[in-house]
């Protein structure tokens, strides 16, 4: 039996298995191997983003793609600060893994204090082994740069801080 998992089923499953009591998940298919682990954290491990971290990790054969659901109430992640009403955050509409810059050693797309109009390229989101890059949906200035290049982030997390003009 072949098994293909688009977009939209992989973030049906996703929200499925948050939603359960389910601590460990593998699915496998011909060219891929996703596991859900979740609550594998040591207490120990201060996470720097508002949300558990997606881990990928490249294989020869097969690719794995390795994920962590949401955190449970018995687990926080850190608190991201309140945002002010004249701020508007950027965040991540997918889980993947975040670069600023469209390749290694290249310049990032945006910088703090940068100016930026609606639709301009603000970052790359990696999920599946697809580049997908997030546009702004307003114009403004970037106030703060809340994720470290290559780092995971999971659905909603805030990436960005943008002050509209």
């Amino acid at each position: 039996m072949t098994i293909q998992l688009d977009h939209d089923e992989l973030h049906r499953l996703l929200a499925a298995l948050a939603d359960s009591d389910i601590q460990e998940f593998r699915l496998e298919g011909e060219d891929f191997r996703l596991e859900v682990r979740r609550n594998l954290h040591s207490p120990g491990v201060i996470a720097s983003s508002s949300s558990q971290p997606l881990e990928e990790t490249v294989a020869s054969n097969p690719p794995q793609l390795i994920v962590d659901t949401p955190p449970t109430p018995g687990n926080p992640p850190p608190a991201v600060p309140a945002t002010r009403a004249d701020v508007v955050d950027i965040t991540a509409p997918m889980v993947g893994t975040f670069y600023r810059a469209p390749a290694p050693g290249e310049p990032s797309f945006v910088e703090v204090g940068t100016r930026i109009g609606v639709g301009q390229t603000v970052c790359i989101l990696e999920a599946m082994k697809l580049m997908n890059e997030l546009e702004s949906e307003v114009s403004g200035e970037i106030l703060e740069i809340l994720i470290e290049n290559g780092t995971p982030v999971e659905f909603g997390q805030v990436l960005m801080r943008v002050k509209p003009s």
